[in-house]
């Protein structure tokens, strides 16, 4: 039996099982765990329930980001959309995803993350006050959605990096999507703004309409404000890696316009003034995610990974498949989680690719020990570590 046979049957089997894995397997994501059944002489509704449903620290999966309606098959989550003003009374459209304020992140299902305490540094923390309709109020920081996202690999052997990188949305100088909210304890937020200085008329794309990227955030799917405010907007989501954990996050900005570009976000140059290359230090704010530029390449290529297999492989609908980076401490899993990601680039050396010892990576641990072992290194030839370049991609779900 060939690869291309067995490969049909098993997405038959997942089929008749009705697995989630099947719809990730058709998108050549190939990261949504299959039933325990397979291999079995059992259906699926033998086995009990995930461990995860009982401990959401045991194995299985959990929706961190709960807030929303998830939709795993469509890698899609469902949020409440929020209506904020600048100090000029100028529309902010925006959601949340993290606070460090723990009992409110339980109460609205955000994910907590106490590290978001310390990026109040420079301009990468903004300031915002609640009026007296508990409405907020951004002190500075604009978006301008309406540029053309264009993105071109690069030519000859390697696409990364690509020849040309246009985000399509930007924030000026002051805009960061993280709040401080001086009059609710001092308490930070991550708050993406997916909308500015629009109404609720000019950005509705309800009930099957494409939404007006010139108007939204490139990863809005669907969005339905109300006319006083409030409303969902469906986010795009992004598969990914922690800890050999299956999970999915969605990028929302980042500090390097190329990174805003390939990741569909909005490129906010003020929080690169986060400290990077401290991890899980004392008074640090962001945690590592962790990008191979060169991995494996080729839609059914089971090692399928990195930027040159996301610039040049699509999946059966035509769409770029993800490059399945690996992201540190996730809620649930470890204690140091931020959706302030600091991001290290790694490239397989050509001695590790001729001895065939390029593959998908899937662990932090695991990527590190081929650091160690002289397999991956920074960008040519340079010591592995962080580029510098801050991104932010709250975590949405755990798949495993």
């Amino acid at each position: 039996m060939n690869w291309r046979t067995r490969r049909r049957l098993a997405v038959l089997l997942l089929a008749l099982t009705g697995s989630l894995a099947v719809a990730a397997s058709a998108l050549g994501q190939e990261i949504t765990p299959p039933p325990p059944s397979v291999g079995t002489n059992v259906p699926a509704s033998y086995f009990g329930p995930f461990p995860s449903q009982i401990d959401r620290k045991l194995v299985g999966p959990v929706q961190l980001l709960r807030s929303g309606t998830l939709d795993v098959r469509k890698a899609t989550i469902e949020i409440p959309l929020y209506l904020g003003h600048l100090q000029d009374g100028r529309n902010v459209w925006y959601i949340l995803t993290d606070t460090t304020d723990k009992d409110n992140a339980e109460a609205l299902g955000l994910n907590h993350s106490a590290k978001m305490h310390y990026g109040n540094i420079g301009r990468a923390t903004r300031v915002g006050r609640l009026d007296k309709e508990a409405g907020l109020i951004f002190d500075k920081g604009a978006v301008d959605f309406s540029p053309k996202r264009m993105l071109v690999p690069g030519k000859g052997a390697n696409a990364f990096p690509p020849s040309v990188a246009h985000p399509g949305s930007v924030g000026d100088a002051d805009y960061t999507p993280f709040v401080r909210i001086e009059n609710a304890g001092g308490h930070v937020y991550n708050a993406p703004v997916i909308a500015f200085d629009k109404t609720a008329a000019q950005i509705r794309a309800c009930n099957g309409k494409q939404p007006n990227y010139d108007l939204v955030h490139d990863r809005v799917a669907r969005i339905c404000p109300e006319g006083n405010g409030g409303g969902t907007v469906t986010i795009n989501l992004t598969g990914i890696f922690s800890f050999a954990k299956p999970s999915l996050y969605m990028s929302m900005e980042a500090s390097d316009p190329m990174v805003a570009t390939l990741d569909n976000a909005t490129f906010a140059p003020a929080i690169g003034e986060l400290p990077v290359g401290r991890d899980d230090s004392v008074f640090s704010a962001i945690e590592r995610l962790f990008v191979i530029a060169n991995g494996p390449t080729g839609r059914l290529n089971p090692q399928r990974q990195g930027l040159n297999s996301a610039l040049t492989d699509t999946g059966p609908d035509g769409k770029p498949l993800p490059p399945l980076n690996l992201v540190g401490g996730l809620p649930t899993v470890a204690l140091d989680y931020s959706p302030a990601w600091d991001l290290n680039l790694g490239f397989w050396t050509a001695e590790a690719i001729r001895k065939g010892y390029r593959s998908r990576v899937i662990d932090e641990f695991q990527l590190l020990g081929y650091v160690v072992g002289g397999h991956i290194t920074g960008p040519m030839g340079k010591p592995f570590g962080s580029t510098g370049i801050v991104v932010n991609c709250p975590i949405v779900a755990r798949l495993l």
